[in-house]
């Protein structure tokens, strides 16, 4: 397993830190993985999953959100902002010769790449971890401090044990996002992964995003895991799990399709 750090800019040129894992043998294909609501690339579920792909041969960056972990830039620009940076992240990606052709998202990281597939033309395939099928999902958690809040100010909120400042703006940019329409509209196979148990982003969520989405569409039940992956085992799973289904997307298309 080889880690090496992998930094590059946001849209409004501030630095974001990432980390690229790749395995031991060869690499196949290129991906990017985007953490969950307020978390970063040093999460259980971003670590374990990018490296046991990273085993499975497809290379994935994880990084963290602008204002988050070792990222540059304040927190709360809403979803337009991590789309923004998952975009940034695979264009900096193919600048290096790695062009993505996979995005992975955990909880509302999956929201992300959902949104910025269609903005890029090399990726191929999206898969998602615990999921919502609405970004305003996330809203249940911060709503109802940010309630009343006039343009212009922030309030604190505290998310997870973790204070973050926020305003009326990032309620108004989460509700400006048209989920169904983008997932019905992906134009990319997508593979939901989803705990029936998942007692954050309810298992409704992942069959509304299956009812949605046209073929070529996977599900795969993550039995009895959290909505964290706190189990090493579930983590690597999942990593197993989409690395079986990327291969009929990703790589080189000539090589030995069974690699």
């Amino acid at each position: 397993m080889t880690a090496m750090d992998f930094d590059f800019t946001n849209a409004a040129g501030r630095a974001l830190s990432g980390v690229l894992e790749t395995g031991p043998g060869p690499v196949r294909a290129w991906a990017v993985f985007a953490h969950c609501f307020t978390c970063d690339k040093t999460s259980l579920a971003a670590k374990r999953v990018s490296r046991a792909l990273a085993d499975h041969g497809i290379g994935t960056l994880r990084f963290d959100f602008t204002g988050l972990g070792e990222s540059e830039g304040a927190f709360g620009d809403g979803l337009s902002g991590d789309v923004r940076d998952v975009v940034r992240a695979a264009e900096a990606m193919a600048a290096s010769g790695r062009t993505p052709r996979l995005l992975i998202g955990h909880s509302f990281g999956g929201a992300a790449v959902l949104a910025a597939a269609g903005a890029l033309e090399s990726v191929q395939s999206v898969a998602v971890i615990g999921t919502p099928f609405d970004a305003e999902h996330v809203l249940a958690h911060v709503g109802p401090a940010l309630e009343g809040v006039t343009p212009g100010r922030r309030v604190r909120v505290s998310i997870a044990g973790r204070d973050f400042e926020l305003g009326a703006e990032f309620v108004e940019d989460i509700r400006s996002h048209n989920q169904l329409g983008r997932i019905s509209g992906l134009g990319r196979a997508l593979l939901i992964l989803h705990s029936p148990v998942d007692d954050i982003v309810s298992i409704d969520n992942a069959a509304e995003i299956f009812q949605t989405a046209r073929h070529p569409k996977s599900f795969v039940s993550l039995d009895q895991a959290d909505h964290l992956l706190t189990r090493q085992a579930d983590a690597d799973y999942a990593a197993a799990m989409i690395a079986a289904w990327a291969s009929r997307y990703v790589g080189d298309p000539d090589s030995d399709p069974a690699l």
